[in-house]
C-alpha cells in the first residue's frame, strides 16, 4: 500500500522520476537538469533545488541511499526510488496536466522522461486531450455570452487551448490521432 504523499513540487517529481528510472547521485541528476543537460533543454532545475528535492524525497521515504559511487573526487551517494516512490512516479508520469499553462513545463518534461525510457507517449497524449477538449468547449460557451474585455480574454484563452490541442495532434503517433 502506498503511503500518503506529501505535496510535491515539479522539481521533486522530476528528481523522483529520474531516480525511478535508474539510480543516480545528485550531481548526475543536476547535470541532466542543467542548461546543457538532456532534460534541462525542457526545464532547468538549479543544483541546489535538486539537492533540496533529494532531501525531501528521502524524508518522505520515496527514495533511499543505495550506496556510494567511488571516484577520484569525493564519494557521491547514489539514490534510488523505493517501491512507493516508483509507484508514485509511474502514476505522476502518466497523468495529464490540468492547465494549459502546464504544457511548457510539466507536460513537456513528462514527454521527455517517457522518451528517455523509450515509452510510447500515446496514452498520456490521449488522456491529455480528454482534459483539454472540455476546456475549449467551456471557453467557447462563455465567450458566446461575453462582451468587452471578457470576450477578448476568452478569445485569448480559446486560442491557447486550441493551439494546445493542435500540439497534441502534431506529436501524437499516427495510430492514436483522433
Amino acid at each position: 500500500m502506498t503511503a500518503t504523499l506529501p505535496e510535491m513540487s515539479l522539481p521533486e517529481w522530476l528528481v523522483l522520476t529520474i531516480l525511478s528510472q535508474r539510480p543516480a547521485h545528485g550531481f548526475a541528476v543536476a547535470q541532466l537538469t542543467a542548461a546543457g543537460g538532456d532534460l534541462g533543454r525542457v526545464w532547468q532545475v538549479p543544483k541546489a533545488v535538486v539537492y533540496r528535492a533529494i532531501g525531501r524525497l528521502l524524508d518522505a521515504g520515496l527514495i533511499t541511499a543505495e550506496g556510494t559511487e567511488p571516484g577520484l573526487g569525493p564519494q557521491r551517494t547514489v539514490y534510488t526510488a523505493t517501491a512507493d516512490g516508483r509507484d508514485a512516479s509511474a502514476r505522476w508520469l502518466r497523468a495529464p496536466v490540468e492547465h494549459i499553462r502546464e504544457i511548457r513545463s510539466e507536460l513537456l518534461m513528462k514527454l521527455a522522461l517517457l522518451d528517455r525510457i523509450g515509452e510510447n507517449p500515446a496514452p498520456l497524449l490521449a488522456a491529455q486531450r480528454t482534459v483539454f477538449e472540455p476546456l475549449v468547449t467551456a471557453i467557447e460557451d462563455r465567450r458566446a455570452l461575453s462582451s468587452g474585455f471578457d470576450a477578448t480574454l476568452l478569445a485569448w484563452r480559446r486560442a491557447n487551448a486550441v493551439a494546445a490541442l493542435d500540439f497534441l495532434d502534431a506529436i501524437a503517433p499516427a495510430q492514436s490521432r483522433p
